[in-house]
């Protein structure tokens, strides 16, 4: 017992390359972390590897299936935020109205990918541990220090069943900055993430047409398209589209748009999506 409370209560190496020494202490001081009850049984992570769709067994009778396309790039007008809107449960259509973004604070968003229930749980953890923070310190908490609390607390968790994958996006001083977490631990920072089973499509129309130099509407309307590409060929993806820019003084909202107007609007548009008929015609 005292191992696995070791293992939950250590205190975690930080790279001082990466944070100042003001957000090291603030990862340092205790965070009122929820625990979560382990299984009553010896070894829960080769249970869990045993009995759900892992890699090593894919013959486990629990098949865990998760689908989304989300995305979020940096430019010289700051960030876009863009997401679908449909969570399935395996090739069920759960729902075609989720908030895959999560408003952390007004400087700083989220956004989910793998189970819902993870992601807005520890998301909205984190959103009260940043606002702590900011009562503590008399300042906003940085992007890094804020992404590097929530990959600690899901590493602890590693292999136990959660299931995340997220971008933390928000402001530090004057810079935009992006972070990859996911529910291995895996912190990774970068210009440009798509997370979600519709992520190659997204890529795809991205690579296409990013630039550091775009305009807030050229790049608004290239995150827009993304989803779009992703929502037409991945079953997984579809619902609507949220579209978020984050710049220094703080996240805007530019609306939640319907994938099937947005569809035919675009057709009509570019002339794009030739193979997708505007008429049905009877073969002779």
């Amino acid at each position: 017992m005292d191992s696995i409370v070791n293992r939950f209560t250590a205190r975690p190496e930080f790279d001082e390359a990466v944070l100042s020494e003001e957000e090291i202490r603030d990862c340092m001081k205790p965070q009122s972390v929820p625990t979560l009850s382990l299984p009553p049984i010896s070894q829960p992570t080769a249970f869990l590897r045993a009995h759900t769709d892992d890699a090593s067994n894919p013959d486990a009778r629990i098949k865990i299936a998760h689908g989304t396309t989300t995305l979020a790039f940096r430019f010289q007008g700051g960030i876009v935020v863009a997401v679908d809107s449909r969570a399935t449960a395996g090739d069920w259509i759960a729902s075609q109205t989720v908030k895959k973004v999560i408003e952390i604070n007004p400087y700083m968003l989220g956004t989910m990918a793998g189970g819902a229930a993870d992601c807005q749980f520890w998301e909205t953890w984190l959103g009260i541990q940043c606002r702590l923070h900011e009562l503590r310190e008399k300042s906003r908490i940085s992007v890094a220090a804020a992404s590097k609390i929530l990959s600690n607390l899901v590493y602890g968790y590693k292999g136990m069943g959660l299931s995340m994958g997220t971008m933390i996006c928000g402001y530090t001083k004057s810079e935009p900055a992006i972070f990859y977490v996911d529910s291995d631990g895996t912190r990774l920072k970068g210009d440009l993430f798509c997370v979600g089973s519709g992520q190659t499509f997204a890529y795809g129309v991205l690579d296409s047409g990013y630039k550091w130099d775009l305009t807030v509407e050229e790049a608004l309307a290239l995150g827009k398209r993304s989803i779009l590409a992703a929502t037409h060929r991945d079953a997984y993806s579809g619902g609507s589209i949220n579209l978020y820019h984050v710049e220094e003084k703080g996240w805007t909202y530019h609306g939640n748009h319907n994938v099937g107007t947005t569809f035919w609007e675009t057709k009509e548009a570019e002339g794009s999506f030739n193979n997708v008929p505007t008429e049905i015609t009877a073969n002779v």
